[in-house]
């Protein structure tokens, strides 16, 4: 099998490691079977082949592509430039790819569509997801549940779809959850990754990071611990399973 490619955004090595941790867990992955990198740490290597890989699944982060330029922290910056960058083979080739949370507002802002902190951005927690009617159609979605709790946490949210892209998923909080381009292109802006430990382990670290009040911690720790979240990770293992070549 081709390896997946998978990018992590996070600077903090606790949450980058446990966030790479629960792709392998949730999608059924070997660390041999993926390409990892950390964009905090290492630039995209010259020569880098998507052709190479099954799939690209993008992680969360901390940065938000919303931001005014010249506030947005240089290593994040930095990040974002290098995802942006391979976009344009991504939507043309229909390359697949995964992206979670931080990774729908790349999709988006690429796409032209706005991104912005104006409305429907969640707190750290769940969020109730239901399915579209274009969803039920999804070779990721068809025969899941039709409503399932998934983990969110972000700052900003896309404010309309994009032109050409596919409403898979909604919620109340959020309309925009889920979305597809193409045949290949996803993003979810829940974590499909995440289950109530690793969000137990980002609340800890994220803390003082403005996503709530650093005193609210205990509660959502327990909030998550009680969550019953299932479906979400079914979505990534589907992703791996199509997708692997």
């Amino acid at each position: 099998m081709k390896p997946f490619l998978i990018l992590q955004l996070r600077p903090e090595t606790e949450a980058a490691d446990d966030e790479f941790a629960a792709f392998l867990a949730k999608g059924g992955l070997a660390e041999s079977d993926t390409t990892r990198i950390r964009l905090d740490c290492e630039d995209l290597p010259e020569g880098l082949a998507l052709a190479d890989h099954s799939g690209v699944i993008v992680g969360g982060g901390p940065g938000c592509v919303s931001d005014p330029p010249e506030t947005k922290d240089p290593a994040e910056a930095r990040i974002e430039e290098a995802i942006l960058g391979l976009m344009p083979e991504i939507v043309a080739r229909d390359v697949p790819f995964l992206g979670c949370c931080y990774g729908i507002g790349v999709l988006a802002h690429y796409l032209g569509a706005p991104v912005s902190k104006a409305r429907w951005g969640e707190p750290v927690g769940t969020t109730r997801c239901e399915v579209t009617e274009a969803g039920r159609d999804d070779p990721l979605l068809a025969g899941l549940s039709e409503a399932f709790d998934a983990f969110v946490g972000h700052k900003e949210a896309v404010q309309a779809l994009p032109d050409g892209a596919v409403h898979l998923l909604s919620s109340r909080a959020c309309p925009y959850q889920m979305i597809r381009l193409g045949r290949n292109v996803y993003a979810t802006q829940f974590h499909p990754e995440a289950d109530a430990a690793g969000f137990e382990t980002r609340i800890r670290i994220y803390r003082n990071r403005g996503y709530f009040r650093p005193e609210a911690a205990d509660d959502l720790i327990a909030l998550c611990r009680a969550a019953d979240v299932t479906e979400p990770e079914r979505i990534l293992a589907r992703f791996v399973e199509r997708f692997a070549r």
